[in-house]
């Protein structure tokens, strides 16, 4: 064998055993990380605490400011480098008195409905909202339609969330339009008021609110979500040709906008303090219940991050930032204000990760990164498939990290399994008595050691 063949062996050789001692290495801290998770996580006490203690949080009404106090106290009691708020103006939009609506048929019978007001709703007048209701199918059908069909009606939005996809959140997505954009197209043609079915894959009593965006240059007209069940009752009821008119009264209004804020932990890097990495979740949530999975459960996972790390004495290499968002659900203004600021102060931001898809088991991260990162992403997956995840993908990020692409993050979401978080969402099924201790601490681990790794490697 020539010199050059032999120095070149021995360099390849070289190689692979760095290469495979780093590997070991990192399997190792890996395993230590889920170990502590696993043992010792308080994320589950903590969303006890959240649930029970608070209970629901919308941006604006006095539990956000008791958990924006309760969270505070979790990351100070870990004992993290820095603990700090930041403010933001909120919208502050109320439910008022208990939403009323019903069925009403040519017999003068009547059959009640499980509704609620969709958030940022505006109010029916005191006596509420009666009118011949039209049933459509999807938005082109509306268009279709038309001032001629809908002028003076209330419309129903029976937007079938899709059963065949098996990731749930790409049915969402697709039948979301009705909730969000739908109310204000009605208006645009002269429509009275708006029924949405609720977004959820089962049939159930349990009406799912959410966010409804209007434009302002059409009337705000009131807007509900009924139960799935109801969806498909007035669905049959139409064909029979047997409904007159549907009502609904609904006591909501938007109040002038409220100073909020996000939560903020910090562990400083050892060597890259200026390299930041950001994992989060939205401190907000719905008013129908404790906001247990959307989003208790990335609340307190991106806490154990942080706890997780100081526990096994791990100082990390970059700084790591727990940020516990304010207003995702009713207008992204904590998002804004954290991007804003880090693109005043010129701060490097080169990774983020968010948890705002339930506690459930974790099967992956999604990502949003380039060609390059996402290789060295998938060189760290095998260390990964021993605790549940195996999905390294790209798509992912989320609402309250996206804006930090713009100044250079990459982004990830955790991707957990999604079959069971639609019969919770947005409704008054989203508690504590929901979330599995077990499945919420796995993926706590799963998320430290993917931070330890950007942290300890860099992307």
């Amino acid at each position: 064998m020539g010199f050059m063949k032999k120095n070149a062996l021995a360099f390849l050789l070289f190689f692979i055993s760095i290469t495979g001692n780093s590997q070991n290495k990192d399997s190792i801290l890996v395993k230590k990380i889920v170990d502590e998770t696993m043992t010792n996580s308080t994320a589950y006490t903590n969303l006890k605490m959240l649930c029970k203690e608070v209970g629901s949080r919308l941006s604006g009404s006095a539990n956000h400011y008791k958990a924006v106090l309760l969270t505070s106290q979790m990351l100070k009691a870990i004992d993290v480098d820095t603990v700090y708020l930041q403010p933001c103006m909120v919208p502050h939009w109320v439910r008022g008195s208990k939403e009323k609506g019903e069925i009403r048929f040519a017999d003068k019978k009547k059959y009640s409905l499980h509704l609620t007001a969709l958030g940022n709703s505006v109010g029916t007048a005191a006596g509420g909202i009666n009118a011949p209701v039209l049933e459509i199918r999807n938005m082109s059908e509306l268009e279709n339609l038309g001032s001629a069909f809908i002028k003076g009606k209330i419309v129903f939005f029976n937007f079938q969330m899709n059963p065949t996809y098996i990731n749930t959140f790409r049915a969402y997505g697709e039948s979301g339009v009705s909730r969000t954009r739908g109310p204000a197209m009605a208006a645009k043609y002269g429509a009275v008021g708006a029924v949405v079915r609720s977004l959820a894959i089962n049939l159930n009593d349990f009406p799912h609110t959410g966010v409804t965006i209007y434009n302002d240059s059409f009337p705000k007209i009131p807007a509900v979500a009924i139960s799935t069940n109801d969806a498909e009752y007035l669905n049959n009821e139409l064909k029979k040709r047997s409904v007159t008119q549907v009502w609904f009264k609904t006591d909501c209004k938007m109040l002038p906008d409220v100073k909020a804020y996000n939560v903020i932990g910090q562990i400083n890097g050892s060597e890259f303090p200026e390299q930041i990495i950001t994992v989060g979740g939205h401190l907000d949530s719905w008013d129908l219940a404790e906001g247990a999975n959307d989003d208790g459960s990335g609340v307190v996972q991106s806490i154990e991050v942080l706890r997780t790390l100081k526990a096994l004495g791990i100082r990390p290499k970059r700084t790591i930032r727990a940020v516990l968002f304010v207003n995702e659900e009713n207008g992204g203004r904590g998002s804004a204000a954290y991007f804003a600021e880090a693109k005043a102060k010129n701060e490097k931001h080169i990774f983020a990760l968010e948890s705002d898809a339930g506690g459930f088991t974790p099967r992956g991260f999604g990502f949003e990164v380039t060609n390059d990162q996402f290789s060295k992403l998938l060189s760290w997956k095998n260390l990964f498939y021993p605790y549940g995840v195996y999905d390294f993908s790209f798509g992912g990020g989320g609402s309250d990290i996206g804006p930090l692409k713009e100044i250079g993050a990459a982004l990830a979401g955790l991707s957990p399994d999604t079959q069971r978080y639609f019969d919770i969402h947005h409704a008054a099924t989203d508690v504590f008595k929901n979330v599995s201790e077990r499945e919420l601490n796995l993926g706590a681990a799963n998320m430290t050691a993917l931070i330890y790794l950007v942290s300890e490697y860099g992307l």
